[in-house]
């Protein structure tokens, strides 16, 4: 894209030489960084609090294994492949995926849950992971180039900007899975933003007040939709990666 033809030397150093996307992806990492760091200490200073999921602190050590699996997969998924070598790491990229998903509970919860109730988060990870790789493989994306040129770049910008939007708010909704599979099916964030938010989640703390009937609705809904789905869910969980054997920890 020759995103800074401005700077003296970048078109003839870094776009004509093929080095822009390692370009970017260490401005990405450089500034990411300085962001993250910058908040963590401020944040230790003033006593901020952090993002929780279900009572449970995010570290975003867990993002950023998201973000990395997501961009990659997309890449494999939608930029040509012309060599054997370019296969395999296609291959290595897959086979180090699921081995990061496989352990992703112990990730999130920074301790050994493998084969305990938390463990069974792994699970839903991989389900989710072979869902959206599923729909990259069919190609079911919301915009693509012939999209950018039929409806001109500044109405695509538009509408990804809402698109990821409502991606966000669905998954600030406590929604994570059917949030990240609306990055690839608009009519999915559209619903999944809209529909109510589950109780412990951020935007439950945020805007619904204790004994608020939109918080009552939403308890109850969860309730429900416990009572219906969870035995179900935890037998196909154990029929894939095994029963539980350690006690539930805290």
């Amino acid at each position: 894209m020759n995103l800074f033809r401005f700077i003296p030397g970048y078109e003839t150093s870094i776009y004509e030489a093929g080095r822009e996307p390692i370009f970017i992806a260490l401005l990405a990492f450089l500034i990411c960084f300085v962001i993250t760091r910058g908040y963590t200490r401020i944040a230790r200073v003033r006593g901020w609090g952090s993002g929780s999921v279900h009572g449970v602190h995010l570290h975003h050590v867990v993002v950023g294994i998201v973000l990395s699996l997501a961009s990659g997969a997309l890449i494999i998924g939608f930029e040509p492949v012309d060599s054997f070598f370019d296969l395999l790491l296609c291959a290595v990229f897959g086979a180090g995926a699921a081995m990061i998903l496989d352990e992703f509970a112990l990730v999130f919860r920074l301790k050994d849950v493998y084969w305990s109730d938390e463990g069974r988060a792994s699970i839903d990870a991989v389900i989710v992971a072979l869902t959206v790789g599923v729909l990259v493989l069919l190609h079911v994306v919301p915009w693509d180039e012939d999209t950018s040129g039929d409806v001109g770049r500044w109405t695509l910008l538009v509408f990804v900007t809402v698109h990821f939007g409502l991606v966000v708010v669905a998954l600030l909704k406590g929604k994570l899975w059917t949030g990240l599979i609306g990055v690839l099916v608009t009519f999915v964030a559209v619903v999944t933003a809209i529909r109510l938010a589950k109780p412990g989640s951020i935007w439950a703390r945020r805007f619904y007040k204790p004994g608020s009937e939109r918080l009552l609705r939403a308890e109850q809904r969860q309730r429900r939709h416990d009572e219906r789905w969870s035995s179900k869910t935890k037998r196909i969980q154990d029929l894939i990666g095994g029963a539980p054997s350690a006690p539930e920890t805290d």
